[in-house]
């Protein structure tokens, strides 16, 4: 794995708490969406920590002046949640971040390839050179969804530091990948699995994040 790759895991005791109820087979959809907010919360405050542009203010208290700091709302931000799940994340992230532009994407991954191919492209043509970018990829197993959203942001200028991903696991193949690929990216996960199985699930991972954030793990029956 490239050792440009910054991955943070950031040791929170609630980023832990939700993880583990995401992973619990018995969560029903309810209590998994929230945990999946929950996530997207905490884990882009974490990002923003040193990220988000801010600048200096000078305000009045009923007392006193005194010095602050305030976002700076002329930087604009896009967040590029992958479908499905990743829009679990973005439903917490939303409230960190209300005011950014939404871009949504969406690719399907074939489950003997392993391959992703797009179905919707919701980026803008063209992305300012102030924009800064969150994608939010709900789990980067073989890193095949959002190497494909990475490499259409960087045709478009996007790169670097300019961009964070959001996810809720990641596992060590699709790092590797991304450090191979991306080496000045920057992800923030809620923890790192070892191991694919067969069908590039991430193992112990937490199952399909998509069919239990909204309840289709059976498409065939219902009653």
């Amino acid at each position: 794995m490239s050792m440009s790759l910054r991955v943070v895991v950031p040791p929170h005791p609630l980023i832990g708490h939700w993880l583990t109820l995401l992973r619990d087979q018995d969560t029903p959809p309810a209590l998994f969406a929230t945990a999946m907010a929950e996530l997207g919360r905490w884990l882009t405050y974490e990002a923003l920590r040193d990220w988000l542009p801010h600048r200096a203010m000078r305000v009045q208290t009923p007392l006193a002046e005194t010095d602050g700091h305030v976002v700076d709302g002329a930087v604009p931000l896009l967040a590029v949640p992958i479908l499905r799940a990743g829009l679990g994340l973005w439903q917490g992230a939303q409230a960190v971040v209300p005011t950014a532009r939404v871009a949504h994407v969406g690719l399907r991954r074939d489950e003997h390839s392993g391959e992703a191919s797009w179905y919707l492209d919701q980026l803008p043509e063209t992305i300012g050179e102030r924009v800064g970018v969150l994608v939010f990829d709900p789990m980067v197993a073989t890193a095949g969804s959002l190497t494909q959203v990475l490499e259409r942001l960087e045709a478009k200028g996007v790169s670097g530091q300019r961009v964070r991903v959001i996810s809720a696991l990641a596992a060590t193949p699709g790092l590797r990948k991304l450090g191979e690929q991306f080496p000045d990216l920057t992800l923030y996960a809620a923890c790192i699995d070892a191991e694919l199985d067969g069908s590039f699930r991430i193992v112990p991972g937490l199952g399909d994040a998509g069919d239990r954030l909204y309840g289709t793990q059976s498409p065939h029956y219902l009653g």
